[in-house]
């Protein structure tokens, strides 16, 4: 069984070693760091069995919106051996939700190598995530990435209209 949880300082070693094993787009510990200290809330870890973390989502806040706070997907991955599983689809669900509920997030943005069609796929057939436009040589290698976005509005307000207080 696969257990999804709130990131924890303790767990970016296993994060690093997750992003290290499965993307070409490597962060500094610091990164990582930065990311559960500064917006705690919004990163979480998948641990198998063992509590070995084989999956994970870095998220933040965009602090650069000036009429809205929106999210960024800064990082997700999910160890080979436990893909085709639903865990990238249960970790970007946890952090939308607490975008969402934490800082009242409107929008969700992510980068997407323009090459990785299974992590394509996943965005916006799975996740229903839209191509907002294609930035040229976006990745150190030179490759261009889409940039997508997704509207949380419709997906949770309902939902929050109807919570009883």
């Amino acid at each position: 069984m696969i257990t999804i949880r709130q990131a924890r300082a303790n767990d970016e070693i296993a994060m690093q070693n997750c992003n290290l094993t499965n993307l070409p787009e490597n962060y500094h510990m610091k990164y990582y760091l930065y990311h559960l200290a500064t917006w705690p809330e919004l990163s979480f870890v998948a641990e198998n069995e063992q509590s070995r973390v084989v999956g994970y989502v870095l998220a933040k806040m965009n602090e650069d919106t000036a009429e809205s706070l929106d999210g960024h997907i800064t990082s997700l991955s999910v160890m080979r051996s436990y893909r085709r599983l639903g865990i990238a689809e249960r970790l970007m669900n946890q952090a939308q939700r607490a975008m969402f509920e934490v800082f009242g997030a409107k929008r969700v943005s992510l980068h997407v190598r323009v090459s990785n069609i299974a992590a394509f796929s996943l965005y916006r057939n799975t996740l229903s995530f839209d191509i907002d436009h294609t930035e040229a040589k976006y990745y150190a290698d030179g490759e261009d990435a889409y940039s997508m976005k997704k509207d949380l509005t419709t997906l949770y307000s309902l939902e929050k209209e109807n919570l009883d207080f």
